[in-house]
């Protein structure tokens, strides 16, 4: 009874956070608001945060890292502009939560973590709520993915002080990309189409989030 109960609040916060938190402001993609009212985020936060699951901010999830807030992964998410046929890099498991709702709108996503420990903890939850279409590499995530692979789509769910060539490099023509960048405690939240020559940034907001440790990024 007391389990059935709690599935039950969680719904209700969850559809709380979808009409007001993302409907209620300028997410207006149906599809990913129908996938953000199914998943369920309190899998992904330590058990003492279970109760802030669905409030609209940044929670920790070890290793001196956190879960976005609802709203920013709708946004980046959003500013995508994912569709079926999209292949995914996703530079940051943390959680697992973004990796979550990129998966249920695009074709393919292809995670990186630097830290064993938080990959080893989402793949289990992502595993355990039947999400099959990932692929999870433990590293330096600004080096970007292993081998010679092209994407359709790139997201950085942490900060980088610019958008890494290593990265970019391996983003297809007319792609997009979505990063915070920025060397201070704010960073520009973006989001980047990719040129024959170069790219193109729009401004999206100011955001805060930590820093991508790695080659092509911040230093330990």
């Amino acid at each position: 009874m007391s389990e059935n109960r709690n599935n039950d609040n969680f719904a209700q916060a969850r559809q709380r956070m979808v009409n007001l938190d993302l409907r209620g402001r300028d997410i207006t993609d149906e599809n990913l608001l129908r996938v953000m009212a199914e998943i369920p985020r309190e899998e992904f936060v330590p058990l003492s945060y279970h109760s802030q699951a669905y409030s609209d901010g940044p929670l920790p999830i070890g290793m001196g890292q956190t879960i976005s807030q609802p709203y920013i992964v709708a946004l980046m998410t959003q500013a995508l502009k994912l569709d079926t046929d999209c292949e995914v890099l996703e530079i940051g498991t943390g959680s697992g939560y973004q990796t979550a709702v990129l998966s249920r709108l695009a074709k393919k996503v292809y995670t990186i973590e630097r830290f064993g420990e938080l990959s080893t903890s989402a793949q289990a939850v992502l595993g355990r709520l039947g999400f099959v279409n990932i692929e999870f590499f433990i590293g330096d995530g600004s080096r970007g993915w292993p081998g010679k692979m092209q994407f359709d789509r790139i997201i950085i769910t942490a900060a980088v002080p610019k958008m890494p060539e290593s990265i970019l490099g391996q983003l297809k023509i007319g792609g997009f990309y979505v990063a915070p960048i920025g060397a201070g405690g704010v960073q520009s939240l973006v989001v980047g189409q990719k040129k024959p020559v170069g790219s193109a940034e729009t401004f999206i907001c100011d955001v805060r989030f930590v820093k991508l440790v790695g080659q092509f990024a911040f230093e330990e």
